[in-house]
Formats: C-alpha cells, structure tokens, sequence
C-alpha cells in the first residue's frame, strides 16, 4: 500500500467550502475567543483586588476605544458560542440535521449575535 500519494487525513484543501464548515471553524474561533476573555476578566478581578490604582489602570484600560472594541468582540463571541451551543442541542434532538436546515440554523445564530449584541451594547449606552 502507498500512502504517500495521498494524505493521510482529510484536510481543508479536500473540502469545497460551506456554510456549515465555516459555522465550525468560528464556533472553535469563539470558544478560543472566550478563553482569553475569562483571562480579562480575571486581570480585572485581580486589579480589583489589588486596590484603588490598579483597578483604575485597568478600568482606563477597558474604556478606551480599543477596550471597548475588544469587549464589544468578547460579547459576540459569546453570543455567537451561545447561540451555536443551542443550535447543536437542537441538533442532538435530531432536528435541523439536513444541509437546508443547519445552513439556516447557522445564519440565525450568526445574525442573532450581532443582534444581541447591538441591543446589549445600546442598552448599556455605547
């Protein structure tokens, strides 16, 4: 047997691109994502602690415009991990599983994130 003609495992290169893969790869992106936000938040948790100027170097930190982007980017991670978590529950119950139904489910939890989180960012007053 030669394998060395092929690979030995199916990769990107093999697959025409789909909704669903890139659903995939964000869900995995975003999970990565909320990961680094949970560090934030424990630097924030520790400036707290620390004491009045460290919390406050922090909290300048966050409410520049490049905190606030990367907080507005850490609530669409979450929303859209949310969201896609739901959409596999409803997949592990056996609904959604055909190519039409997990394209749609996948546009919803897309477009539900940048929803909540537009209305989340303008309820808190951005």
């Amino acid at each position: 047997m030669d394998s060395g003609k092929r690979p030995l495992s199916p990769h990107l290169g093999v697959y025409r691109w789909q909704w669903t893969m890139a659903y995939s790869i964000l869900h995995r992106f975003t999970g990565i994502a909320l990961s680094l936000g949970a560090v934030l938040l424990v630097v924030w948790l520790t400036a707290l602690a620390a004491g009045p100027a460290a919390f406050a170097t922090v909290q300048a930190l966050l409410l520049s415009p490049f905190g606030i982007l990367v907080m507005i980017g850490f609530t669409l991670a979450f929303f859209y991990h949310l969201l896609n978590g739901l959409r596999h529950l409803v997949w592990d119950s056996g609904c959604w599983l055909d190519l039409r139904g997990a394209e749609r489910s996948g546009h919803a939890a897309a477009g539900g994130a940048v929803l909540l989180t537009a209305l989340l960012w303008l309820f808190i007053g951005l």
